[in-house]
């Protein structure tokens, strides 16, 4: 099973950037797509953006011109670029591993989130 590590939550101010990262384990990984999601305190898990294998994206319209989700396959990591952070937009990110290589393909591995707090 893909192992996923995120790093590169924290501190930022409402306006900052934030670059997350997130790390995968095994060969397999230019094979699938992977995702982005964040959980607010007391909300449901909701998905901010995915990426194919092949670097096609698409994203929540609640972040799209401000996010950004790339991967470097050499070095199996996906990234999540967030611009102008909003006051509600903090909370849990995750990234996980789809089974197949595009977006529509089922949720096959999570990884353990990292923390992003946004203060006004």
């Amino acid at each position: 099973q893909v192992q996923l590590v995120e790093s590169g939550g924290g501190l930022v101010q409402a306006g900052d950037s934030l670059r997350l990262s997130c790390v995968a384990s095994g060969s397999t990984f230019s094979m699938k797509a992977m995702g982005w999601y964040r959980q607010a305190p007391g909300k449901q898990r909701e998905l901010v953006g995915c990426i194919s294998n092949g670097g096609s994206t698409n994203y929540a319209s609640s972040v799209k011109g401000r996010f950004t989700i790339s991967r470097d396959n050499a070095k199996s990591t996906v990234y999540l670029q967030m611009n102008s952070l909003k006051p509600e937009e903090p909370g849990v990110y995750y990234c996980n591993s789809k089974s197949g290589t595009d977006c529509y393909y089922q949720d096959y591995s999570w990884g353990r989130g990292t923390q992003v707090t946004v203060s006004s």
